[in-house]
């Protein structure tokens, strides 16, 4: 047999508007050491540990998801570096595929290099600002030097590292510069995201806070001089590069616009929640609980059959609307980022 006929024989997830699912978001927790003002509320009711997976039932979801032609596994929570054994769990995951995670990178200080030597290949740390105080109002909990240690220790190991900044109008605008600049300097990418309506929050009010991509960008064109990208990655970053001398590492400029530039178009993901659930947007409820099948001892071939039939609910986008009450009543900790 060619290669050309093996690769039609490969499984694959196809959703009902023709869009391959290569990758999956798998959350290892819900809960969090920070309190971030736009994840969740600060006084956060968490799940009975007995309802959250088991390391053993993530690494069969992903060996599962694996045979139906799934490339990237991306852990999430919550944040993922507070499970226990998640060094394990990424040794586990990377005989499948690529693993890569998302983490607010306070503990990476200990954890990045035995997470290297399982065999995770690259990490998305979120870092909304560099004004200790700032930070601290922003995560309630969180401490700007721990993250910044976390950075230092990823960077040492050879990880390749995206950070990624969520923007609100009047708390965190005066930080889009220095954050480049930080960003520039180290060689790091660097994603500017529209601020999310998951969850009831009444920290601040997401319409008066919501910041567009485009005003970000004009921000960061004040100073440097930012040209389009043809970079791509398997999630929904749109990127710009920053011309030379400006940018002698190489950064790039990413920006995620769930607002005013929906990249629904070419979805490749799905998620799966810490206690089970298959989400298949991030915007709205249509899923599937795999939990029970896992719990029960159905076959791989069962939970597999259950996976490629909610895939046919799939929607074509999501609809995020500031003017009205959020529509999704869970909180970004829980959506697994």
């Amino acid at each position: 047999m060619n290669a050309h006929a093996d690769q039609l024989k490969k499984p694959e997830l196809i959703d009902p508007f023709a869009r391959s699912i290569k990758y999956v978001r798998l959350s290892v927790t819900d809960r969090c050491d920070f309190r971030c003002v736009y994840c969740m509320s600060e006084d956060m009711q968490f799940l009975p540990r007995d309802r959250v997976l088991t390391l053993e039932e993530l690494v069969r979801l992903g060996q599962i998801f694996a045979s139906l032609g799934v490339e990237t596994f991306r852990l999430t929570g919550g944040e993922p570096l507070i499970r226990r054994d998640l060094p394990w769990l990424v040794e586990q995951l990377a005989q499948s595929g690529e693993v890569v995670m998302t983490t607010n990178g306070s503990r990476l200080d200990k954890l990045a290099a035995p997470l290297k030597q399982a065999g995770l290949s690259r990490l998305n740390i979120s870092l909304d600002t560099l004004n200790d105080h700032q930070f601290h109002e922003l995560t309630r909990t969180g401490h700007l030097k721990d993250v910044l240690n976390g950075i230092d220790a990823a960077q040492s190991v050879g990880f390749s590292i995206k950070l990624n900044v969520v923007m609100m109008k009047g708390r965190n605008d005066d930080q889009i510069l220095p954050l480049v600049e930080f960003a520039t300097a180290r060689g790091l990418d660097i994603s500017f995201i529209e601020e999310m309506p998951l969850g009831v929050i009444d920290e601040h009010s997401r319409q008066l806070a919501f910041m567009s991509s485009l005003e970000v960008r004009q921000v960061i064109q004040t100073r440097f001089d930012l040209q389009s990208s043809t970079h791509h990655t398997s999630g929904p970053s749109r990127y710009w590069q920053i011309a030379l001398p400006q940018n002698p590492h190489g950064t790039r400029i990413g920006f995620i616009s769930p607002h005013s530039h929906n990249f629904c178009g070419d979805c490749n993901r799905v998620r799966v929640t810490s206690e089970g659930r298959l989400l298949l947007c991030l915007g709205n409820e249509e899923g599937t609980d795999l939990m029970p099948l896992l719990r029960a001892g159905d076959r791989d071939e069962l939970i597999a059959s259950r996976i490629k039939t909610a895939l046919l609910m799939k929607p074509e986008k999501h609809h995020f609307d500031l003017n009205n009450e959020p529509q999704i009543v869970r909180f970004m900790n829980m959506t697994g980022g």
